[in-house]
């Protein structure tokens, strides 16, 4: 019982300590946070694909961050890491944030939504899902759903294969939430685990300029789409 509850107390301080992290670093871009007990006390391992704005000039971010976490939660010589992301376009905690910062920024959503999920197939992944609700047009919520390829949605498979990500992004109408859901592996019926070819590495400066210019093309091609709607209607 006593192990029990010690288990369960330790994923209530990670989802607080993450939680807090996330927080403080709302454009971060990071994936989780994983706490790992060592000789020297507990090591909080920070997954992102930004570690520079984790980090801070000279370490300054971690040794504010590490003296924080050491008195809102008790740890004796908290020990924080900071792990690069491979490939950020096949982390979902990662693409559903770079969405919701999108659709913060004012893009389009059905624009943000067809790029992203362009980006995550290309990445190598055997299928995606993102789900986007909330006020998108007008007053009325709505839903918006973009797939492709093949994803398991229950069952062991889905849990094992299946990274899920949510976020939420804040907009004069409202709240609209965004879910992203990636199946990087594939099972065969024999049982084997299949993983498609991933995309070059690329650096985090490429990622965002890619990002960026994609963005700004589907910026330049709504304004164009709205432009010929009003010339119909004045030719009209």
């Amino acid at each position: 019982m006593l192990l029990k509850r010690y288990f369960i107390q330790q994923v209530i301080k990670e989802v607080e300590i993450e939680d807090f992290i996330r927080k403080q670093f709302p454009q971060g871009d990071y994936s989780r946070t994983e706490l790992q007990r060592t000789p020297l006390g507990i090591k909080v391992i920070i997954y992102t694909h930004k570690p520079g704005r984790i980090i801070g000039r000279g370490g300054k971010n971690i040794a504010e961050m590490t003296e924080a976490i050491k008195r809102k939660f008790g740890l004796e010589n908290p020990q924080i890491d900071v792990k690069v992301v491979a490939n950020p376009n096949l982390d979902a905690k990662i693409v559903a944030k770079q969405i919701a910062s999108a659709i913060e920024k004012g893009y389009n959503y059905k624009k943000i939504g067809n790029i992203m999920l362009k980006r995550i197939m290309d990445a190598g992944a055997v299928g995606a899902e993102i789900i986007i609700s909330g006020k998108l047009t007008g007053g009325k919520a709505m839903t918006a759903k973009f797939t492709d390829g093949y994803i398991k949605h229950c069952g062991q498979p889905a849990k094992e294969l299946v990274d899920y990500g949510f976020e939420e992004a804040d907009t004069k109408p409202g709240k609209i939430g965004v879910k992203v859901r990636i199946m990087k592996k594939f099972q065969e019926i024999t049982g084997e685990v299949v993983e498609k070819r991933e995309e070059e590495k690329k650096t985090e400066e490429d990622i965002e300029k890619e990002l960026e210019k994609e963005l700004e093309t589907a910026s330049e091609e709504e304004k164009t789409e709205e432009f010929e709607e009003r010339d119909k209607e004045k030719r009209k």
